[in-house]
């Protein structure tokens, strides 16, 4: 392909003199389009100067000047998609690519997205949250079996109104021997998540100091990302040597440290976000790492991925460039066929346009108004949930309400009066956590905020069993990056739910993105290209590319 010259490029040959390339090699001008080349990452392309234009070719041989040479004034690399990321990251976690599915709650990150991935070489981590020890029990033990040495992860969330139950899910993963979890929706550091990364801390025959269990923390704060990159505070450390959970050996080695070598920038997302601009918040998090690493004087790297936003190859590519170490997908796998959602919700997520969400209250943090995104074509749950939170910060209880609200309530939102909802919600937690119905029944404002989550925990419940007479209160985590990958895929084989597979998601988005570092690499040498819109293709059809 030809065009002419937007600039004098730099040549790449030595002093003054620019390489030259044998004419003749390669494919001739014009007979292959410059996406087609491009499109091929594992062959390097030139960019060749002819008389007032660029030529682009696949292959050659520098030879001797003569009438049959054209100089060399821009190389594009081959690009594999696991040498996008973080090669020392990818090679402590045992991965080919770097690439993570995040854990999404109540299971809908599934043992089969985690399975799947891992055979490929990527990794998932297991959607632990608002599910009973017991059910994660059977997960791990499911992904152990299926993956055996292969990386895989599980959820570890912060749960301040449920603090019994983190501290069982650490028991379970400490028994269970899960050397990584993905730490997420943490406002402070807790007892539970440092015991657990401290857990079996020692130093190896050359003094080295080896903690076998690693946590990935999912953040979108700097204060929250300062403390999970530092050591573990002296306080909490003291707290575990007490309770006999640590030596003072091992809270000495732990002070030297990070809670977490790796963080994810968490910007726009579905579920909990601070909705912060990706475009921001990565720069943010590397300068953050940087000065960090120099103050605790680590031996080894701090690595930040990049999560919220990202669902094409451009988002993609755009998060490499900036120096992510990985990256980190969530609500696009949710309406892939492996996860723990129902179809009613994969076809609902396949419709979604990136202005189809909004902020709603937590289950887990309601009292604390703190809100996730979510979906909102299609369902009422955002204004539903709104108006809950909404009479829990009016009121002192549930004998407060008025009788028209009390109404609205019992007919429209629960479905049933409200004392039958506190009977069934009393006795979730007579099985979970007895401590939470000793407090309602003395605080009148608590036991309304447990009734009011009722429904905020089954809203999420109904949308992933495919309830079809809940389908209006469906509570969907979702973020606009859902919109973005509807457009993308729009007119190809993914467009469809039914042929959306975790794998095949994942490898068209790290296919895509090498072919828009060599694109972008022309560009910037001076070849005037536009950004191609790279169409999904089936595995089958991208193998050559991967192996």
């Amino acid at each position: 392909m030809n065009y002419p010259l937007a600039r004098d490029s730099a040549s790449p040959g030595v002093g003054n003199q620019p390489a030259l390339w044998e004419a003749s090699a390669g494919i001739a001008s014009g007979t292959r389009s410059i996406l087609d080349l491009a499109s091929d990452i594992r062959e390097p392309l030139f960019l060749l100067k002819r008389e007032g234009s660029y030529e682009i070719r696949p292959a050659g041989s520098p030879v001797e000047p003569n009438a049959e040479t054209l100089p060399v004034v821009g190389v594009t690399p081959a690009v594999h998609p696991s040498n996008l990321g973080d090669l020392g990251f990818c090679a402590d976690y045992g991965l080919r690519y770097p690439y993570i599915s995040g854990a999404m709650a109540n299971g809908i990150g599934s043992v089969a997205i985690a399975t799947a991935l891992g055979k490929a070489g990527m990794l998932g981590f297991f959607g632990a949250a608002g599910l009973a020890p017991p059910r994660i029990a059977q997960a791990i033990d499911q992904m152990q079996a299926e993956l055996g040495d292969r990386p895989f992860g599980v959820n570890l969330i912060h749960a301040p109104q449920e603090p019994q139950w983190e501290e069982n899910v650490v028991d379970l993963l400490i028994a269970k021997q899960v050397r990584l979890v993905e730490a997420s929706a943490y406002l402070a550091l807790t007892p539970a998540v440092v015991r657990y990364r401290v857990h079996g801390i020692h130093e190896d025959a050359l003094g080295r100091i080896v903690a076998p269990n690693r946590i990935i923390a999912k953040v979108s704060r700097i204060e929250v990302a300062t403390r999970f990159l530092s050591p573990p505070p002296e306080k909490i450390l003291n707290k575990l040597v007490e309770q006999g959970h640590i030596t003072q050996e091992q809270a000495r080695l732990a002070s030297h440290i990070p809670v977490a070598q790796d963080l994810t920038a968490e910007a726009d997302s579905g579920g909990h976000t601070d909705n912060r601009p990706a475009i921001a918040m990565l720069p943010t998090m590397l300068a953050l790492r940087d000065r960090l690493k120099e103050e605790h004087g680590y031996p080894f790297p701090l690595r930040v991925g990049l999560a919220g936003g990202i669902a094409t190859p451009a988002s993609a590519a755009a998060a490499f460039s900036m120096g992510a170490a990985f990256i980190l997908v969530g609500t696009i796998n949710q309406a892939c066929l492996e996860s723990g959602t129902s179809d009613i919700v994969r076809t609902m997520l396949a419709q979604a346009e990136q202005a189809d969400v909004a902020m709603a209250p937590a289950a887990d943090m309601f009292e604390m108004g703190v809100n996730l995104q979510v979906l909102k074509r299609g369902t009422m749950f955002a204004m539903r949930a709104a108006k809950l939170y909404q009479l829990y910060q009016n009121h002192s209880g549930l004998h407060d309400l008025s009788e028209k609200d009390r109404t609205t309530l019992e007919k429209t939102i629960f479905r049933a009066p409200l004392d039958q909802i506190w009977t069934q919600t009393r006795a979730f937690f007579q099985e979970r956590d007895p401590a939470q119905i000793t407090r309602a029944e003395g605080d009148p404002k608590f036991k309304m905020a447990l009734v009011f989550r009722w429904y905020l925990g089954k809203a999420s419940g109904w949308a992933n069993s495919g309830d079809p007479n809940r389908k209006v209160d469906y509570q969907v985590w979702c973020g606009p990056a859902m919109g973005a990958f509807n457009e993308w895929v729009r007119g190809s084989f993914l467009e469809a739910p039914e042929n959306r597979s975790v794998v095949a998601v994942a490898l068209n988005i790290l296919y895509g993105t090498a072919v828009l570092y060599r694109v972008n690499s022309l560009r910037i040498q001076g070849y005037p290209i536009e950004s191609p819109r790279i169409i999904p293709q089936s595995i089958e059809q991208l193998k050559e590319f991967f192996s």
